[in-house]
């Protein structure tokens, strides 16, 4: 879902200050020194059961952001010494982990995207796709995170990781170059702000439009379940592109009340990957739902994904992000409803079944009351009710000063550490 070859968003909170930063690292357009890509491979993804249209190949490959965010993060907040930074990480990829059922209930859908190439060795090694609990294990991955520690995050753009990224994409027809790898720079971007029961919600401005979303809600304390139903899914309503968001989320705040999240994704993954070392590259240009506008070289592609933080008057409340591309959005605000407005704990703010609306139809997971169904159905919402909780429906992450969960959609998990 996400890795060294993709891109992302973090929102930070200084307890000090008060300060909220959003950090765009996400994946930049190639081609800055005129190169020309040839053409994608056009792809079916079953998501949902539903046939969906991606590309992949070289041409797909946005210049990769998440190493240059990890290290402007931790140039501005970071403690810990890079390389003792990097060595959880170095330590999972030199032995693998198991794959989850979660995940590998995805990975027949998503299997032309990862198992092709190097990826076959990942994901197939026996011939046969990964099944959960199996060993998911990226040769030569602990190699590169070893050059990143020991070469610094430089060495990904500049260095043998960097030359080597270039060759492979070239040689699958992508117009990434060294001048594109060289010229890559995070970005500090605006910060939005909204007011939510009686809070302050502070995001970036996502394609979703997540944070203006929030400001578009009713007072929804004053309603019952049906009408509350009903002033989500009119907040929520509009076109649904429907891509499987394959994107993860990690959220975070330490005994001094700063607070992190942070979004990364490979998108679908592009199946070109830095050979030996284990990467997998973006298809980001392969991702219809995100090409809005010219494509100019150098210039940053747009995206869904909305890293938030939620403040009161002594700090942050709840720091959270998900994973669902066109479902971030309709995830964070179910999370923050179940939490804020019902009173929910964080595990059963996440695990409450949620809705998704695609214009006039209502996507709903087992479980959604009778009086939410009855009513939405009354306000003139079709209704699509899932039989089983899917993929489909997000992976949200949150955590409060007391708190931290997970979405079970997507094996995700939450851990209170004490001191930290």
């Amino acid at each position: 879902m996400t890795g060294l070859g993709g891109g992302g968003f973090a929102t930070y909170f200084d307890a000090a200050s008060g300060v909220v930063t959003c950090l765009d690292f996400f994946t930049a357009i190639p081609g800055v020194e005129g190169g020309v890509a040839s053409s994608m491979t056009a792809i079916d993804v079953a998501f949902g059961g539903v046939p969906m249209r991606f590309s992949i190949g070289g041409a797909s490959v946005g210049v990769p952001g998440v190493v240059a965010g990890a290290a402007e993060l931790h140039r501005r907040w970071g403690r810990t010494p890079w390389t003792r930074l990097l060595e959880p990480a170095t330590s999972l990829a030199e032995r693998g982990v198991p794959l989850p059922d979660e995940h590998a209930s995805t990975l027949p859908s998503v299997a032309p995207a990862l198992v092709s190439g190097e990826g076959r060795a990942a994901y197939a090694p026996n011939g046969e796709l990964l099944r959960g609990g199996q060993i998911l294990y990226h040769p030569g991955l602990v190699d590169a995170l070893d050059r990143i520690a020991q070469a610094g995050p430089g060495d990904f753009y500049t260095g043998v990781l960097g030359a080597q990224l270039v060759n492979d994409v070239r040689a699958a027809g992508g117009a990434l170059g060294p001048g594109d790898l060289a010229a890559y720079r995070v970005l500090s971007v605006p910060v939005r702000r909204t007011v939510f029961t009686g809070r302050v919600v502070c995001g970036r401005d996502d394609l979703n439009h997540t944070i203006g979303t929030l400001a578009a809600l009713p007072e929804l304390s004053r309603l019952d379940e049906g009408d509350r139903a009903v002033a989500v899914a009119d907040a929520l309503a509009g076109p649904d592109p429907g891509g499987p968001g394959d994107t993860t989320n990690i959220s975070v705040i330490d005994r001094h009340g700063n607070a992190c999240v942070v979004t990364t994704t490979l998108g679908i993954g592009s199946s070109v990957w830095i050979g030996g070392y284990g990467v997998h590259l973006n298809s980001m240009l392969g991702e219809g739902e995100l090409l809005r506008g010219p494509l100019t070289p150098g210039h940053r592609m747009g995206s869904m994904m909305c890293p938030l933080v939620v403040l009161d008057g002594r700090g942050v409340t709840v720091a959270a992000g998900s994973a669902g591309a066109s479902r971030i959005r309709t995830a964070l605000l179910h999370v923050l409803v179940n939490h804020l407005v019902r009173g929910d704990s964080l595990d059963d703010a996440l695990s409450r079944p949620r809705f998704h609306v695609a214009g006039p139809l209502v996507h709903t997971e087992p479980g959604v009351s009778t009086d939410a169904l009855t009513s939405l159905v009354k306000a003139g919402y079709d209704l699509n009710e899932w039989s089983t909780d899917r993929h489909y429906f997000g992976g949200a992450s949150a955590v409060t000063p007391t708190q931290a969960a997970g979405d079970p959609r997507r094996a995700g998990a939450g851990r209170v550490v004490a001191g930290v």
